[in-house]
């Protein structure tokens, strides 16, 4: 259902939506049975001339059917959802799959800065490419990324992934994602970081193989012109 509001765009997203889904209608399910049942006694023991009101313990077996069943059905309920929530934490969250690319992320107040790596597809080399709120990735591509912070809390969300991850300073925290459709997209910190919190959006390009070739291509040559300018 959350797609109907924000599209989809990870293979993670599907995974988290179909949750979500289960839990609005099941919860949902048990709201309108509840509400039905309140509804309904109010209608059938509502004050009528000549009647007398009546106390009821809950004590008889006849009366506790009445919280002992659906207890039982709930918790079985529970039972699913918390599978259901596991499953997918594990697949999201546990299992890291090999990556095509592997992307930095440095938080900061107020700024997103993205390492990519560059025509070798590592890091840490002299064609890597960086750049400041905003991040380019290619369609179909595995990533993992290497989150970290220069100061305090940050929170890295990308809502057409299902994507939020805090940044912790100190702590380099891997996540990965697998884009499923081209587009740009918003990127933005979800934790308040001070007093320039709402002024730290990012955009998010997933473009395809050639588009990204393209672009990867053209920022390696500018910063490989620029390179020899200065020596």
């Amino acid at each position: 259902m959350l797609e109907w509001l924000i599209p989809a765009a990870s293979t993670s997203a599907e995974e988290i939506d179909w949750l979500f889904t289960l839990i609005f209608y099941t919860v949902g399910f048990w709201f309108l049975v509840a509400q039905g049942i309140f509804f309904g006694f109010i209608l059938k023991f509502r004050r009528r001339p000549g009647v007398r009101s009546q106390y009821i313990a809950g004590e008889s077996t006849d009366e506790k059917r009445w919280i002992s069943w659906p207890h039982y059905v709930v918790i079985a309920c529970d039972v699913v959802l918390i599978a259901g929530a596991i499953a997918v934490w594990r697949d999201v969250k546990q299992i890291i799959p090999t990556p095509d690319e592997t992307i930095r992320v440095v938080a900061q107040q107020w700024a997103w800065t993205f390492v990519h790596p560059g025509p070798d597809h590592r890091l840490d080399t002299p064609d890597d490419v960086v750049t400041v709120n905003e991040l380019h990735v290619r369609n179909d591509a595995t990533y993992v990324f290497e989150l970290s912070s220069r100061d305090v809390v940050h929170s890295f969300s990308v809502p057409v992934f299902r994507l939020k991850q805090d940044a912790v300073p100190g702590r380099v925290i891997t996540g990965w994602f697998r884009p499923t459709r081209t587009g740009t997209f918003d990127i933005a910190c979800a934790e308040m970081c001070g007093i320039g919190h709402a002024l730290m959006p990012a955009v998010l390009h997933v473009e395809s193989a050639e588009a990204h070739a393209a672009w990867l291509g053209d920022r390696t040559t500018v910063a490989a012109a620029s390179s020899e300018s200065r020596s």
